[in-house]
């Protein structure tokens, strides 16, 4: 039994021996987990050791925040030339309102709204963080709150800015650190106050206090619950939830903000469901405060920061995010001094307040614009149309040393007393013939007296020889482009403006260099960053071509024959050009407009520091009292003369110097060293207007006769119809400012051209001297 016992549990026995002997396999996956939980773990301490480290880092760069950055208001503000303010943007009115005259029911408002923690946390709020994040990637934040705390967007305010540019890891470490030592430093209390005076709330207005009393015309303290939450709401987007413009949006996020309150407890659900029933629009004021700036500085300075607020705009600051720092090129004095001619000095006499100007004053070593005016008598109008920068009524004769002369000069390398035909004409092609104010025809003249008397025939003709490529290229050097192509009527008139003008004749001026004008020098923004803007100067002609350009145009005011004589100032070195632009015909007889009379007056000219173009006229010229008689063509002369004898008195006297390159014929003929030139050109290729019989015929029937005259019956002689003739071509009108495509039929000096510039039409020349 024993036995038989032992063998029977002998198997048992090895049985269990070997299960002895074997090691257990191990758990490859439960050591997999431990080794990733490891190394989860080592990144996760190495991410915040980097973290920190990189956090320090960032740190020690951040700006310094002071109190007077916390508490100043947020405005843009823009400086003239000599640092000077010259308007606030936004700073309409701001009252700063202190802390314990805030509700604290704004303060409730406020806090439930944007930072719920904020009694708790210490200006930087972890959970809120990790919150906003979780919010972000499941999509399940509503829109209420993000990671910011009140305090942080309190510095981001204060010296950081809200443009994309900074919302970086740096910027963003940097207002953690800021809003720490805020906290530490102030008093939830003072935190909130400076928060409250400081956010933008739409309309230019920043600040609550001055929200108040702009929407409902009220203090803060007299506003009930539902305003109070309309304004504590209206920070995260001011235009959107303005409740003016936008009371749809406005009455949503101040319901949000209502019910957010109630969340927080800070009001019942029975207080905010009430609220929530009162119209949006209950208690808005139906008038608003304006600026504290003074009314007649605004109007002095307006067309000038409207060009600056576009400017800004161009260059991607949005200027009603606040907190920039505007420094332009304005001249305060010039500007002024413009704005005076034109509306208070009765040095000028306009003696019509319809009457309109514009004009644009630029260094003319930098491109600086120093000075603008865009209107005269223009009332309270805010930013209105500026007549300066307009580019739909004709420049006149202004064009010629841009689009004739310059080119010839540069590319056919003329010479001052270079021959040109002032001979019957007519536009090649057509039966379209060409004439000048007085209807006459000089024969053979001097470029030289041909340019200051601005005739207009040889200018056509020299246009011709230079070809309207090359013309084209040299009026691009000058930063004067066009959609469609230039033909040979722009010769005697070009659509353009006259900070255009201005800055191109300022070439000339230069020695050949053009600088693009310019009308900011520098922008500080809140986070510190500064950007500073120059013109380079490109060379947009040869030192002979300008040089050669200001010997003849000194003489336009000098001259006996000059067109501009009524701006001479004696002794003074400066040149210049007029332009007239004449109406056709048909239009004088169709709008009961005298044939003598003109619908725009120009003037463009400069000194070695100033370039100044003027232009006259009315807004509406196609009418019976649109039109500029013969005297007020000078309008533009006389102003243009006492704007430069204004500056002379702040400026050099200093003349031009002849370059190497050119040399000197007689008293005042130059021509450039080494250069040929061809005595003829293309225009000498068009036997209509090359005939010796046509000039012949011409000079015999009128030599014994005025011929003063503009529509004589002998024109019709020279064709079988007056229709032909570019005095009576068309019944095209002269465009009105209102519009941007003119249907003009007049030119320069005048000419009448239509707006396109390929449009061939023309109508009478004058230059109406």
């Amino acid at each position: 039994m024993n036995n038989g016992n032992q063998y029977q549990n002998r198997p048992m026995r090895r049985t269990q021996h070997s299960k002895m002997g074997k090691h257990p396999k191990p758990n490859r996956h439960s050591s997999l987990i431990k080794k990733l939980l490891l190394a989860a773990v080592a990144v996760f301490v190495a991410m915040i050791i980097f973290g920190g480290g990189l956090f320090m880092y960032y740190a020690q760069s951040a700006p310094k925040i002071t109190e007077a950055k916390l508490s100043s208001d947020n405005a843009t503000v823009i400086y003239d030339k000599d640092g000077k303010v010259l308007t606030r943007l936004g700073s309409q009115n701001r009252e700063y309102v202190k802390k314990d005259k805030i509700p604290k029911t704004l303060k409730n408002a406020i806090v439930s709204i944007e930072d719920r923690r904020f009694y708790k946390n210490n200006g930087v709020d972890p959970i809120r963080i990790v919150g906003a994040t979780v919010a972000n990637l499941t999509g399940s934040s509503l829109g209420l709150q993000g990671a910011s705390t009140l305090t942080q967007q309190l510095v981001k305010l204060s010296v950081f800015s809200t443009d994309a540019s900074d919302r970086t890891l740096r910027v963003k470490a940097q207002e953690a650190w800021l809003a720490l030592k805020v906290d530490k430093k102030y008093s939830k209390d003072q935190i909130l106050e400076f928060y409250i005076n400081k956010v933008y709330m739409g309309n230019g207005i920043y600040g609550m206090q001055t929200a108040a009393k702009y929407y409902f015309g009220k203090s803060l303290e007299k506003l009930d619950l539902a305003q109070l939450a309309l304004l504590a709401g209206m920070p995260q987007s001011p235009t959107n939830y303005d409740p003016i413009s936008n009371p749809k949006y406005a009455k949503s996020r101040r319901d949000t903000v209502l019910q957010a309150m109630a969340s927080n407890k800070v009001i019942t659900q029975a207080q905010a469901t009430e609220a929530q029933k009162e119209s949006i629009s209950d208690g808005l004021s139906e008038t608003h405060e304006t600026s504290t700036n003074s009314a007649k500085k605004n109007k002095i300075i307006d067309p000038y920061i409207k060009q600056v607020l576009q400017d800004l705009s161009d260059k991607g600051f949005d200027t009603a995010k606040g907190g920039l720092k505007v420094y332009t090129n304005m001249d305060y004095a010039a500007q002024k001094k413009l704005y005076d001619l034109a509306n208070n000095d009765q040095t000028v006499q306009f003696n019509d307040d319809e009457l309109q100007i514009g004009a644009t004053l630029v260094n003319s070593k930098n491109g600086k614009i120093a000075a603008m005016i865009g209107g005269r008598k223009t009332g309270d109008v805010t930013y209105g149309l500026n007549r300066a920068v307009q580019t739909d009524r004709s420049s006149g004769s202004t064009a010629k040393p841009l689009m004739d002369y310059g080119p010839a000069f540069e590319y056919l390398k003329w010479s001052t007393y270079r021959k040109v035909k002032d001979t019957p004409f007519t536009y090649p092609g057509t039966d379209t013939k060409l004439y000048d104010f007085d209807h006459k025809f000089k024969g053979t003249m001097t470029v030289r007296d041909a340019l200051i008397q601005s005739r207009n025939v040889p200018a056509i003709r020299t246009l011709q020889d230079v070809g309207i490529s090359k013309a084209t290229t040299f009026l691009e050097g000058l930063g004067i482009t066009s959609k469609e192509p230039y033909n040979l009527n722009n010769g005697i008139g070009l659509y353009i403006s006259t900070l255009q003008t201005a800055a191109a004749y300022a070439a000339f001026a230069n020695d050949g260099i053009y600088h693009k004008p310019t009308y900011i020098n520098k922008i500080d923004t809140n986070s510190g960053k500064t950007y500073t803007y120059k013109s380079k100067g490109v060379r947009a002609m040869s030192k002979a071509t300008a040089f050669l350009m200001t010997s003849i145009l000194k003489g336009v005011t000098t001259d006996s024959q000059g067109s501009g004589t009524a701006a001479n100032i004696t002794g003074m070195n400066m040149a210049s050009k007029t332009g007239t632009v004449a109406y056709s015909k048909k239009a004088t007889e169709a709008n009961d407009i005298p044939s003598s009379a003109s619908s725009d007056s120009w003037m463009a000219g400069y000194t070695k520091d100033y370039s100044l173009a003027v232009w006259t006229g009315y807004d509406h010229p196609n009418t019976s009292t649109g039109y500029l008689t013969q005297s007020q063509t000078e309008l533009a002369q006389y102003y243009w003369k006492y704007m430069i004898y204004y500056l002379s008195q702040y400026s050099s006297n200093e003349d031009w110097t002849m370059p190497s390159t050119v040399g000197k014929k007689g008293t005042n003929q130059y021509y450039q060293i080494g250069e040929d030139y061809d005595e003829t050109g293309k225009s000498d290729e068009y036997s209509k207007n090359n005939s010796s019989s046509s000039w012949s015929s011409y000079s015999s029937k009128h030599s014994n006769s005025s011929y003063s005259s503009r529509y004589s019956s002998s024109d019709a002689d020279d064709d079988d119809s007056s229709s032909n003739d570019t005095s009576s071509e068309d019944s095209s009108s002269t465009p009105s400012y209102s519009s941007n495509v003119s249907s003009n039929d007049t030119t320069s000096d005048s000419t009448s051209t239509t707006t396109s510039a390929s449009t061939t039409s023309t109508s009478s020349a004058s230059d109406s001297e």
